[in-house]
């Protein structure tokens, strides 16, 4: 087993786009198999690139590259670009910022609270060079200064940094060719110094237009038949390629810590520069790359001989092949038997600034799977380069790993002008085996987009379908693991869906049926319901006490001050009969309940309960101490089950439409509809008789909140006087009054003997609950008695949950706790999702990324016509109002320079994409426009064309006042001596300093 230093850094998630291959996965799955990324353009495509016949024609044009496909496609409104902004956007930016959010997504690190540098490099910009400037495509209204902002490469990084909301060091690195592995050198040392927890390195080179092909002229390093061939006796030049890729990196104690899945371990980078000892500005160095190489095993403190892979620069020109086998010959002091070659650029081409990550993700995978990937291009070694003879050979098949363990790879970037870079890799350390979690698990997923979403929630189930998922890392992983990572490493968005499951294969299953709770909110706040006598059941709550220790806690807090075996009688259907045992046993369980839903983040802006209820509320809200509440809750246990019995009646009648006869008595007041009434047994049978509706009796053992209950209140009087009452600190209802309860009731001794007596109004108090706008009402204890009860009422936009599975309901406690945990979720409550799994530990493991939306955003070059595709519809047509006068001109301004072809007049500015500087022309436009000048935070105060257009309005009116009055001001200083000015002058600040003062 391999021995760690501490200064170590961990792979821990990788994205990549390449030319043959969108994802990571297909990339291995390519050069596993030897498949070439590098194609022949066809002559629509060359059409469309804008080469001409004649160029076609031309000796030496080779119709041949690494294209990346797509690039004019981006999800602009989940990074809030509005389509203008998107169209001159520089392509290198648009796909490195998606790259950036899947290397996160992959690592499982996409939110948090973690520091997280960025350390990114990109090629020249081409897309301003040959798409944009003089070019009267682009779109109207663009300032140089929004061209050069989205197109420079020096906001790369801190492009990514705004968007993703990383707040660690953002850095663009430019070292030509060898730039994107000098990110990575640059992020380790930045880890290594504590300036970040997490770093993001990589690079992107995209050069449009990419399916243009390139000249070959003699001598240079362009290969003349489009075949990059590194280290072959035929190999002659390179190939164009275009393509991204980033990785994230972690301390490795840290990454070991958290659970994330490690890909591979940088034992050591070094840098450095060829200075003058070569013949050229351009030309590589022996010496150079032979002192970068030995720095970084003496920094790594590897022994060269143990190194089994090296991922190349390999550009396979005739100058640069021979020159890094003699500085690798030279730089490997201990030289190992067998050291395999190879080099990415034979299958991708040559990606510029994205070279090095390209080859640092080949070789990270190299080493994480064991097995070294073909050149199947090869037939015979360069002779310049020595190779014969040397420990170092290129394999045409798939070859096992030719060295002994640990397994350790080299990577070489060299960089045009004599920057050079080389890291040194590591196999993985073996995942530490993790415990089973709860039994049933939450799964969340959620996108900017319905379509992201159906098209996530798709992806999610084949990849759980798939036995082993993985790229090599993460295989195997549990479902605690996979909801572990959504709920923890992803970012939360509007559109949501949540499922309940027990393991890989039910989560897929009910994924791709559909069968999810969907939707988005914003209702945050959230009502606890506490529920009274009748709705317990034996062995309510059971698996939440096996299983969730926060509710375990509370459970033996609450046990411990009971005078009798609080879980003997929780399982005891008979002993739940009793009074005495069944108030304590109620109370218990809810407020239990409730610590848990507070624990996950559940906390309720106010709360109601039903008899019995109202104590754990009053407790919650601290009217009692725990130990008080639960001593009362005795005592009125006692004293009732001391009573003699009588019977309770559910009657679908409004407590106002009952008539009832004196020997029967209101005991609650549930819905608009429903009521309870209580009596002795033969008050009851004659009032059930008379009723023209159906009814119910309820499985109670006494006639509560009745005059049966009347000889007991004297002795609960002396009892609750001798109780500490303290102003309630959080806002609930009284089932006295059905109002708000005040501070005066709480802490009166007598409020608690008429709660007892009198009828609870319960429908009373859910519609005080109600009047304060749409809510989340959720029932927090055993059954659906008051989600059921709400459900009777009109809840104008509001929604009811319930805690516990009802008595009858043959299903796992976990079940319906989770599953109203993740609608709550979607309701738009700010759960903690990531303390779910703070009292275990679990494994970040690779899933399927985000699937952003594919729309074309894209200038296209002068003379060429754009392919037709569907506009994307920003407005729905419900949404569109007719629009006339100052509104239909300042609509028609921000469609205009925002780029969308449909604004409606309640649509939000910022949501459509827009930003401070373009919020400068849009007001601009509206002066010439209309002739009223508006502040320069009218957008922000104003964000929507009907909020501006009113805001004009006022100021138009304003205006012809007050330059009226400035006229007067002027005309009087006018004719004012230079001594009564300052008078003036004087008397006005005079003033000023008395108001202030």
């Amino acid at each position: 087993m391999t021995e760690y230093t501490g200064l170590e850094i961990a792979v821990v998630g990788m994205a990549g786009r390449f030319p043959g291959s969108s994802t990571v996965d297909e990339f291995w799955a390519n050069v596993l198999a030897g498949e070439v990324g590098v194609r022949r353009f066809t002559d629509e495509e060359l059409d469309a690139a804008g080469v001409s016949a004649e160029r076609r024609a031309e000796p030496g044009f080779v119709p041949v590259g690494g294209a990346l496909d797509g690039i004019e496609f981006f999800d602009a409104k989940l990074f809030g670009y509005s389509p203008r902004d998107a169209a001159v956007l520089d392509p290198q930016q648009r796909v490195f910022l998606e790259c950036a959010w899947h290397a996160l997504e992959h690592a499982g690190h996409l939110g948090g609270d973690q520091e997280v540098g960025v350390y990114a490099s990109a090629s020249i910009d081409t897309y301003l060079l040959r798409h944009l400037l003089n070019n009267p495509a682009v779109p109207g209204g663009l300032q140089p200064l929004d061209l050069l902002l989205a197109n420079d490469k020096d906001t790369l990084a801190s492009r990514v940094a705004y968007h993703l909301d990383l707040t660690g060091p953002a850095i663009t690195v430019q070292t030509a060719c060898s730039s994107s592995l000098v990110t990575i050198h640059v992020a380790c040392q930045a880890l290594l110094g504590r300036d970040c927890d997490i770093a993001l390195a990589g690079g992107v080179s995209i050069r449009p237009p990419v399916h243009e092909g390139y000249q070959h002229t003699e001598g240079g390093i362009l290969a003349a038949d489009g075949r990059c061939m590194p280290f072959d006796v035929d190999a002659h030049g390179v190939v164009a390629g275009n393509g991204v890729a980033a990785v994230v990196l972690r301390r490795l104690e840290d990454a070991l810590a958290d659970g994330d899945t490690i890909y591979a371990v940088v034992k050591g980078t070094a840098v450095n520069n060829d200075g003058a000892d070569k013949v050229g500005f351009t030309a590589p160095s022996v010496n150079g790359q032979a002192r970068v190489i030995r720095a970084a095993h003496q920094l790594s403190e590897v022994d060269s001989s143990t190194i089994g892979y090296v991922e190349a620069h390999g550009t396979a020109t005739p100058l640069g092949d021979p020159i890094e086998v003699a500085a690798l010959t030279q730089a490997f002091v201990n030289p190992p038997e067998a050291c395999a070659l190879g080099s990415v650029k034979a299958l991708i081409g040559h990606l510029d600034a994205a070279a090095g990550v390209a080859g640092f993700v080949k070789a990270a995978l190299v080493v994480g799977n064991g097995v070294v990937p073909p050149s199947p291009y090869f037939t015979a070694p360069n002779p310049e380069t020595g190779l014969e003879g040397s420990p170092f050979f290129v394999n045409r098949e798939v070859q096992g790993w030719p060295g002994s363990s640990p397994r350790r790879a080299g990577v070489s970037g060299f960089g045009m002008g004599g920057t050079n870079a080389h890291a040194v890799l590591e196999e993985p350390p073996s995942p530490q085996p993790m415990r089973d979690g709860r039994s049933r698990q939450l799964v969340v997923l959620s996108a900017a987009a319905e379509e992201s979403l159906e098209e996530g929630r798709t992806r999610l189930a084949e990849h759980l379908a798939e036995d082993g998922a993985g790229d090599g890392a993460g295989d195997g992983a549990s479902l605690a693991d996979v909801s572990h990572t959504l709920r923890t490493g992803r970012r939360h968005l509007r559109h949501r869906l949540a499922v309940v499951a027990r393991d890989r294969a039910e989560a897929s299953e009910l994924l791709a049926a559909g069968q999810v709770w969907t939707g988005s909110g914003d209702r945050r706040d959230v009502v606890f319901l506490f529920p009274g006598q009748g709705s317990q059941y034996a062995g309510m709550a059971e698996q939440l006490d096996r299983e969730e220790p926060v509710f375990r806690a509370a459970l033996d807090e609450c046990a411990a001050l009971l005078p009798f075996d609080l879980r003997a009688a929780l399982g005891d259907a008979e002993r739940l009969t009793r009074t005495r045992f069944t108030q304590p046993a109620l109370f218990a369980v809810e407020y239990s309940l409730a610590k848990l839903w507070e624990h996950w983040g559940v906390r309720p802006s106010a709360m109601l309960g039903h008899s019995v209820g109202e104590y754990v509320a009053a407790c919650l809200a601290g009217v009692f101490s725990l130990e008080d509440a639960l001593k009362l809750i005795t005592a009125r246990g006692e004293l009732m089950d001391a009573l003699p019995a009588g019977a309770m009646l559910s009657v679908p009648v409004g407590a106002d439409e009952l008539g009832l006869p004196e020997d029967v008595c209101l005991a609650a007041s549930n819905a608009p509809a429903m009521s309870t009434v209580a009596g002795t047994f033969e008050a009851i049978e004659r009032f059930e008789a008379q009723l023209s509706v159906t009814s119910r009796r309820l499985h109670t053992s006494h006639a509560f909140h009745s005059s049966m209950i009347d000889p007991m209140l004297a002795e609960f009087a002396e009892r609750v006087a001798g109780t500490r009452l303290h102003e309630p600190q959080m806002p609930f209802v009284s089932n006295v009054s059905g109002t708000w309860i005040t501070a005066e009731e709480a802490t009166d001794p007598g409020y608690w003997v008429r709660h007892a007596r009198e009828a609870v109004r319960f429908s009373e108090g859910l519609r005080t609950v109600l009047a304060e706008g749409p809510v989340n009402v959720l029932e927090v204890g055993p059954g659906n008695v008051l989600t059921t009860l709400a459900r009777q009422h009109d809840l104008g936009g509001s929604q009811a949950f319930g805690s516990l599975r009802h008595p009858r309901e043959d299903k796992h406690d976990l079940e319906t706790t989770l599953s109203t945990l993740g609608r709550l979720w979607i309701a738009g409550v700010p759960v903690d999702l990531g303390v779910l799994t703070a009292d275990e530990r679990r494994r970040r493991v690779p899933l399927p990324g985000y699937a952003f939306r594919k729309v074309r955003h894209w200038v296209d070059l002068p003379g060429t016509t754009a392919p037709q595709v569907e506009p994307e519809r920003v407005v729905a047509p419900a949404q569109a109002e007719v629009q006339g006068g100052d509104l239909a001109v300042i609509s028609g301004i921000w469609q205009e320079l925002l780029g969308i072809s449909r604004i409606g007049p309640h649509d939000d500015y910022f949501e459509l994409g827009g930003h401070s500087l373009l919020a400068t022309q849009i007001l601009a436009r509206i002066t010439a426009e209309l002739g009223v000048t508006l502040p320069a935070g009218a957008i922000f105060e104003a964000p929507t064309p009907a909020r501006l257009t009113a805001l004009a309005e006022r100021h138009k009116e304003q205006q012809p006042a007050e330059d009226d009055e400035f006229a007067r001001l002027l005309a009087e200083i006018r004719d004012m001596s230079p001594e009564e000015l300052r008078a003036e002058l004087d008397r006005e600040r005079d003033a000023q300093e008395i108001s202030q003062s």
